[in-house]
């Protein structure tokens, strides 16, 4: 079964970096800069996929690394290209789907933050996904992403609803996760305030799924990719069982071979 989301960060674009004030993106850019040093990636071209609002395109940019971000959301895009107006970091930001994105050529590597993989609800369409990065990705190529894991779709949020209230704009989060398709649904009701003083009612319907780590290794070798390590997220530790978050390097292993597998698959 698909999901296809309803005006996915369409209207909560507007109000997405006043919201997410509370995520410490400094201190995550660090630790991803430290991942990418620690597999040899210290500089170079790098793309972000499901970049958003750009948070941590510009800090990686600002770290040093030539940054392209890729998000299929026009009006999150907007807002990072407004924010590269303002800094004048040199970061290339295109808007495509992550299930077909296209490169002019090979980077160094490919990262993915804020659950963005998550939001891929097919299987085979995540295959996809990580046989794309595999073929633009640079011989030895790194490719880093984190995860919410199932045990905080389950545990954390579940059935719950949050709510918060600011002087320009609130919502409402209502959460729904569904145990046996492992999908995680969450409405976003929003009201935002306009120049006129009256609030705007704007609502929205996010999908994400929860997937297993044996799932994650099969969907990397199938997409011709070497998994190397899992981390429990922002440590060095493999993750436990109440990990909410982890994230997952993998490698570019060749595209001969992919071209092989796939012309075997097609005879099969």
């Amino acid at each position: 079964m698909e999901y296809e989301d309803s005006g996915t960060y369409t209207g909560f674009a507007k109000v997405y970096d006043e919201f997410m004030d509370n995520v410490p993106y400094e201190e995550w850019c660090a630790y991803l800069s430290g991942l990418l040093r620690e597999c040899g990636c210290a500089g170079g071209l790098v793309a972000e996929l499901g970049c958003g609002t750009g948070a941590m395109t510009e800090l990686l940019a600002q770290a040093g690394y030539d940054m392209i971000g890729i998000d299929s959301s026009e009006e999150m895009l907007g807002i990072a290209m407004e924010k590269r107006e303002k800094t004048g970091l040199d970061i290339l930001y295109l808007l495509q789907d992550m299930r077909e994105f296209e490169l002019y050529g090979t980077v160094r590597a490919v990262v993915s933050v804020c659950d963005s993989m998550n939001y891929i609800t097919e299987y085979e369409e995540l295959v996809q996904v990580f046989r794309l990065v595999n073929n633009y990705l640079d011989p030895g190529g790194v490719f880093i992403f984190d995860l919410n894991t199932e045990y905080k779709y389950r545990e954390l949020l579940g059935d719950r609803i949050i709510a918060e209230n600011r002087e320009d704009q609130s919502f409402i989060w209502d959460n729904y996760y569904d145990e046996d398709q492992k999908i995680n649904e969450y409405g976003l009701t929003l009201f935002i305030k306009e120049e006129s003083g009256l609030f705007r009612k704007e609502e929205e319907f996010h999908y994400q799924r929860a997937y297993s780590l044996e799932e994650i290794k099969q969907a990397l070798l199938e997409a011709g990719m070497d998994f190397v390590t899992v981390y429990d997220a922002f440590t060095k530790e493999p993750p436990e069982k109440m990990s909410g978050r982890i994230y997952v390097i993998a490698k570019e292993r060749g595209k001969v071979g992919n071209t092989e597998r796939e012309r075997e698959n097609e005879k099969n």
